[in-house]
């Protein structure tokens, strides 16, 4: 291939990164096909530079395009907090307030990063209220155990450990003191046998109590996306959160507003009904990103409902591709963050800390 074709490949601008494939160092080739390595999931963003390229190398060509994701580990592993086995980064969803769609938006997020090329678990950390089980239809099933170790369980192709799934009996109240959801919450954390993951994303509790401290202290949040509605007393509280991630040093990767507004669906009409940008403006205000708005659709329940998030369930949807945008931010944004830190080497020693925390298993059911 021509130097002066290469230079103009090489020139091409990465859009959620902000810098040329050249500054990545994306490009490889091999006979006829032309391989992009990217530092980030980024299916939904493979057509656009594929045309870019064929733009350049001509339609009529006959060299091959093919997409890789190579998906680095979180820069903020250290000897302090060794991270957990097989998880490269650790995303917590959090909204610092109950009802304004938080768990529904981490198990489309999950889905979303998988969508774009990544591998994905979900960790259900709100153990007063869990709902992730029932969002991804597996409420009547229970995990395997071996010894002293939890396999979680995989739906949509999602590896999934939650509270819910060791419940016996049905609307079984857990009606815990603050030690023993430390403990119940350790035992999700650090006795889950996860397999390889680019990405292990945390449903949090409302509020800012003590399952947010006992996380931010005891593994590498890699970042935090904190969800909204443009409703003011539903920001009161998300501001809340977002200075709590502030104060124990979790990067805020950016905000969600939800529910951003009701379409009709006999005439189209739109409403404002709990504000409008009421997110965006926050974001704004304290100098964090912008992630994206959502509606406020009646298909979101009843898919989560059905056991079938909205990602899964109708994957072209406008919905679905919001959210898949929504996953190529969030995902670019931790690259961003990490890229100017080394990447350090784990020792024997911290590895084995990953995996030697708790020996037993007690729920107190």
């Amino acid at each position: 291939m021509e130097n002066q074709t290469l230079a103009k490949l090489g020139n091409i601008n990465e859009p959620y990164l902000g810098k040329t494939l050249k500054e990545l160092d994306a490009l490889s080739f091999a006979d006829k096909l032309m391989t992009i390595t990217l530092p980030y999931p980024a299916k939904g963003n493979e057509a656009a530079i594929s045309q870019a390229i064929r733009q350049i190398i001509g339609e009529d060509s006959h060299s091959q395009i093919a997409f890789e994701y190579q998906i680095r580990p979180s820069a903020r592993v250290s000897a302090e907090q060794p991270g957990l086995a097989n998880i490269k980064n650790i995303i917590a969803v959090s909204s610092a307030k109950g009802g304004v769609g938080k768990s529904t938006v981490t198990a489309n997020l999950a889905l979303a990063l998988q969508a774009e090329g990544a591998k994905v678990g979900v960790l259900d950390a709100d153990l007063y209220g869990p709902s992730q089980a029932k969002m991804f239809g597996i409420d009547d099933l229970r995990p395997e155990i071996n010894g002293d170790k939890i396999k979680p369980i995989k739906a949509h192709g999602i590896e999934i450990a939650t509270i819910a799934n060791h419940i016996t009996r049905e609307y079984t109240p857990l009606i815990w003191r603050g030690a023993q959801l430390d403990s119940a919450l350790k035992t999700l954390l650090f006795n889950t046998e996860w397999p390889e993951l680019d990405y292990l994303v945390i449903d949090m509790p409302p509020g800012t109590g003590d399952v947010q401290l006992t996380i931010s202290q005891q593994i590498p949040v890699s970042g935090a996306v904190v969800v909204s509605t443009p409703q003011e007393i539903a920001l009161l509280d998300a501001k809340k959160g977002l200075k709590m991630f502030h104060q124990v040093d979790v990067p805020v990767l950016g905000v969600v507003e939800n529910m951003n507004m009701f379409i009709c669906p006999k005439c189209g009409h739109e409403e404002h009904i709990f504000g409008h940008d009421g997110a965006q403006l926050m974001s704004l205000q304290y100098m964090v990103n912008f992630l994206g708005s959502l509606p406020l659709d009646k298909r979101i329940q009843e898919e989560t409902d059905s056991g079938k998030p909205t990602v899964m369930a109708e994957p072209e949807s406008k919905i679905a591709l919001n959210f898949r945008e929504i996953a190529r931010k969030v995902a670019s944004a931790l690259y961003i963050q990490d890229s100017q830190a080394p990447v350090v080497p784990q020792t024997e020693e911290q590895l084995k800390a990953q995996s030697s925390n708790q020996k037993t298993i007690q729920w107190n059911i």
